[in-house]
């Protein structure tokens, strides 16, 4: 009776182990994977920061050539 005592114990470590074989694999992969979104999400913070930069950057050559426009409308007494 005690053999199977011992037997089943084993038994029952044995599964736990691979139980807790299989949840380190997992553990393992979704450590990969959100390192992978990490770098995604800074991929794209960096691409939005490089976009709102050439957005001022066009913005502030609208804003010379509106200057530009207003001056030559003055020179020539075009403006109402």
């Amino acid at each position: 009776m005690a053999d199977n005592v011992e037997n089943l114990m084993l038994e029952h470590l044995k599964k736990f182990q691979a139980t807790l074989d299989s949840m380190q694999y997992d553990i393992r992969e979704l450590k990969l994977r959100q390192s992978e979104t990490h770098t995604a999400v800074l991929g794209l913070r960096r691409d939005l920061v490089s976009d709102a930069e050439v957005t001022a950057h066009m913005q502030s050559q609208i804003d010379r050539f509106a200057d530009r426009l207003d001056r030559i409308e003055r020179r020539l007494d075009l403006t109402n």
